[in-house]
């Protein structure tokens, strides 16, 4: 198969082209403009066992910038995973690149999708638009984002919807909740706290840490996420990709000083405006249809995420 990835420099698009690479009949095109949270010397690392794949090639421009449709024609599956990500920095000025790279690239890419021999078009989306919610969330729950993040996200979850009911796009939503592991962003939660506390920074957390999170590994996540390109009955739904286990941010940061053998300094910082509270994934419609089973333990997971710091820090202390 010829699989287009956009953001494939990206924490979950590097990995993701990774494991389509492990089939020797599978071609990528990967595309990335290097933009967004993650530094362009990460994203080089990312891209690192890939740029020398024979059976990969790298697009190293915006989606705004291509033809679109003669690559999707040449596609047999889109994963779109490009985009601008992070709740915090979404307000105010900021938004631009949101609406962008987030919705506008998105319409591009159903745009040229239309009337192609197209097998799948799979769009990553957010936990960060189901809002607050109690319990377990499954896919039928009312959306309700909180911040303009979650807002760019879900409206290319309709656009992925009004394309697939209007031109017969081939359309599969997946909704992540909290990924983790080697490559995170550097925005992100685990990467922080653990950069801060191997040297010897402050470790800031947003609210009092009692906040909890369905956390899956980039392992697990990328299971799923491949699964969708070969599984039935996918055209047209929404998946959630939710975790093995979930935690408190407190306990997390325990377990971190536990892995690291350092005692955090934690500076408490005001809640993050448009966070939720708790996040919890009801994974059954992925487990029935993909096959999906997370089995990554978060304790091996941070390890996993520890080690890959200390080689990063080494290497060029970003």
């Amino acid at each position: 198969m010829n699989i287009l990835v956009t953001g494939c420099a990206g924490f979950i698009g590097s990995h993701l082209c990774e494991k389509l690479l492990e089939n020797e009949t599978h071609t990528v095109t990967g595309i990335d403009c290097m933009i967004g949270p993650v530094p362009e010397p990460l994203k080089n690392i990312n891209l690192h066992n890939l740029l020398t794949h024979p059976r990969f090639q790298l697009i190293r421009k915006s989606i705004m910038e291509i033809d679109c449709k003669e690559l999707i024609e040449k596609a047999d599956v889109v994963y779109h995973l490009a985009g601008i990500p992070g709740v915090r920095s979404s307000w105010g000025k900021d938004f631009h690149p949101y609406a962008e790279n987030n919705i506008l690239a998105t319409q591009k890419l159903l745009e040229a999708a239309k009337g192609t021999s197209l097998k799948k078009f799979i769009y990553a989306s957010t936990s960060s638009i189901y809002g607050y919610k109690h319990g377990k969330v499954s896919e039928d729950a009312m959306p309700d984002p909180l911040s303009p993040y979650g807002v760019t996200k879900l409206a290319g979850e309709h656009l992925c919807s009004v394309y697939n009911h209007n031109f017969g796009v081939p359309a599969v939503i997946l909704r992540y909740f909290t990924v983790y592991g080697p490559r995170q962003r550097p925005d992100m939660a685990f990467h922080r706290f653990f950069k801060q506390i191997m040297t010897d920074k402050p470790l800031t957390l947003f609210g009092d840490g009692s906040q909890t999170r369905d956390f899956t590994y980039i392992d697990d996540c990328v299971k799923g996420t491949a699964a969708v390109m070969h599984a039935d009955h996918t055209i047209g739904r929404i998946f959630n990709i939710g975790g093995k286990e979930r935690a408190s941010v407190i306990d997390l940061i325990r377990e971190i000083e536990l892995i690291t053998g350092r005692k955090a300094d934690i500076q408490f910082l005001d809640a993050a405006i448009g966070e939720p509270k708790h996040t919890h994934a009801d994974i059954s419609l992925a487990k029935n249809v993909l096959g999906y089973s997370p089995d990554v333990p978060l304790k091996e997971g941070l390890r996993k995420e520890y080690d890959y710091m200390k080689r990063i820090l080494l290497e060029d202390p970003l």
